[in-house]
């Protein structure tokens, strides 16, 4: 069976990715900080018991980028909210689990992902929660049929993104995997040892 791992991404520019954080440390020190940290979390995930994919954004200058590693295959996000687009590259994916992540999780490893897909042998859905109420991770372990209902409704970058995601999967089986925090502020950042 196959699985899928799709990275969320954005090009890294300035003012364009991570504003949050760039009002904290400034948009350009932000944009570094994501394309490094996006280096980072593709050596830390990229694996060959699942095949990882990109979803770019913006769908042309990421589909043409030379800041992120050829050899990974490249799906334009879309257009839409959050939900939207991470609906659209589940349905994308090839028959099989397929789980979605952030590209802004310091903390993540191989070893979460693989707990992930692991969780989708005994329940339909799984969630990577977030301490801040969202979540880091989704994974879906048939994605042929998913309920035109998922992430209607969702408060996007909310306390309640996690809870609204969960409610909008009404009948499903669904686990929750390792706590993660993404970063959204600069207290978010990980401390330097």
């Amino acid at each position: 069976m196959n699985r899928t791992l799709i990275v969320m991404v954005k090009e890294p520019r300035p003012g364009r990715v991570k504003t949050r954080l760039g009002r904290d440390i400034g948009m350009v020190a932000a944009a570094w900080w994501f394309r490094h940290q996006v280096r980072s979390l593709l050596r830390q995930v990229t694996r060959p018991h699942w095949q990882t994919v990109l979803a770019v954004a913006p769908d042309v200058a990421g589909m043409n980028s030379r800041v992120w590693p050829a050899h990974l295959p490249r799906w334009p996000q879309g257009g839409g909210n959050l939900g939207d687009r991470m609906a659209r590259m589940l349905r994308s994916a090839p028959p099989g689990p397929v789980c979605v992540i952030g590209a802004d999780i310091p903390g993540i490893t191989a070893a979460h992902v693989n707990d992930a897909f692991r969780a989708l042998g005994r329940n339909d859905a799984v969630f990577g929660p977030a301490p801040d109420g969202g979540f880091w991770l989704i994974g879906l372990k048939n994605n042929q049929a998913i309920p035109p209902t998922i992430f209607k409704d969702v408060r996007w970058s909310t306390q309640h993104a996690l809870a609204d995601s969960i409610a909008s999967l009404p009948d499903y089986r669904i686990a929750k995997t390792a706590i993660l925090r993404d970063v959204d502020t600069a207290a978010d950042l990980p401390l330097r040892k």
